[in-house]
């Protein structure tokens, strides 16, 4: 819902618990396929905001405690025909400071 004065509203999409023994469910966001022309596009995005901070986007990978944790990949787009696609990172401008960061670490190992 819209808030014209206040906050708005919030869409959460979730597939349901897995029972004792079971996984739980998948999500599956896609754009169609396309015989002769492009393909469809999928975007995942914050709102701007007018006069405070702008908005997030997270994503994040279960853990796992009896198995390994989840993984977080990303693939551009492969091409029989041309250059196949680009992944690109780039940090937020700051028009009145400095540039936001772009930080890629790996985290602490275990003694194993």
């Amino acid at each position: 819902a819209e808030g014209t004065a206040t906050t708005s509203g919030v869409v959460k999409i979730r597939s349901t618990n897995g029972g004792a023994s079971g996984a739980s469910g998948a999500l599956y966001f896609s754009s169609g396929t396309a015989k002769e022309g492009n393909s469809g596009t999928v975007e995942l995005g914050s709102g701007v905001a007018t006069d405070g901070h702008g908005g997030m986007l997270m994503l994040s990978v279960g853990s796992g405690t009896s198995g390994a944790g989840g993984s977080l990949q990303g693939y551009a787009g492969r091409s029989t025909m041309h250059t196949g696609g680009a992944v690109s990172f780039a940090s937020g401008e700051g028009t009145a400071t400095t540039s936001g960061a772009v930080i890629i670490r790996t985290i602490n190992a275990g003694t194993d």
